[in-house]
């Protein structure tokens, strides 16, 4: 593996919370799903592309990348073993070969100079320790005229997650968490700061537009609870609660679910930010 600099965020995905998404791919690749058509739509692949895809984790995005880009090829790369070793795997299975994946951080891997077409990523691009650094990193990848296109988490307030977190999770959370522009997942959910870092970063024709995505938790409450008792980081928020809150988180997060139950899941708005540039 090479250089790390983000040593909080590999540890995380190297540990227990990679280790889950790794076990339960298909679960996170299910909550994501809503995000693919816009992000695809924006990178607008072509068959001999080369692809570069940023925390590309159990590699669903980065296989249907390689299958866009037929004639060409697609690299994955990600800080997390156990999410990478999955991507393997499952490429093997379904007899992708035009694929590659790499462990490594993006914000200083040594790509090679203006070896892609285009980077994608899908809600990864939000935990950079430096993210001026890190696509600009991403920028010398591409070549002239070469495109990135990525969904980052947008601004929770009023929609469903945001007032799963806020109502639920509230008094767990950390200061800040889910602000557009702080420190976490929604450090890029401002237009205009997503904008001042890529333009700082030396990309150009700088577009971020906000989108509303559907999130699908579970097949209905029950199972939704139980995996956002899982999912991410909120075993992390819950570490100091006792058993008792505990129980009272789970039965408020089943009653507010429960108002999302429908015939085929459970499903919440989020809201996202559609990012498109070039490298000039």
């Amino acid at each position: 593996m090479q250089t790390i600099v983000n040593i909080e965020q590999a540890r995380a995905w190297n540990g227990a919370e990679g280790k889950h998404w790794a076990d339960h791919a298909d679960r996170y690749n299910a909550v994501n799903a809503g995000t693919n058509d816009p992000l695809f739509a924006a990178a607008a692949i072509g068959a001999d592309d080369r692809v570069l895809d940023i925390g590309c984790g159990t590699g669903q995005t980065t296989r249907i990348a390689a299958g866009l880009a037929s004639g060409g090829s697609a690299f994955g790369i990600d800080l997390s073993a156990p999410m990478l070793e999955r991507a393997r795997r499952t490429a093997l299975a379904e007899n992708i070969e035009n694929v590659t994946f790499q462990q490594g951080d993006a914000q200083v891997y040594p790509f090679p100079a203006g070896g892609f077409d285009v980077a994608i990523s899908r809600a990864a691009v939000m935990f950079f320790a430096n993210p001026v650094a890190a696509f600009a990193n991403i920028g010398s990848a591409l070549r002239r005229g070469g495109r990135l296109a990525f969904v980052a988490l947008g601004d929770l307030a009023g929609s469903d997650l945001g007032r799963l977190y806020s109502g639920v999770f509230g008094r767990y959370l950390p200061e800040h968490y889910g602000e557009p522009g702080a420190e976490g997942p929604a450090s890029l959910a401002d237009p205009v700061r997503a904008n001042g870092v890529l333009t700082a970063a030396g990309f150009t024709r700088v577009t971020a537009t906000p989108l509303s995505v559907p999130m699908r938790f579970g097949a209905d409450a029950v199972d939704a609870a139980d995996f956002l008792l899982s999912f991410g980081p909120v075993p992390h928020f819950l570490r100091a609660a006792g058993e008792a809150e505990r129980l009272g988180v789970r039965a408020a997060l089943l009653t507010e679910l429960g108002r999302h139950e429908r015939a085929d899941g459970v499903s919440l708005s989020c809201p996202a930010l559609l990012v498109k540039a070039v490298r000039p």
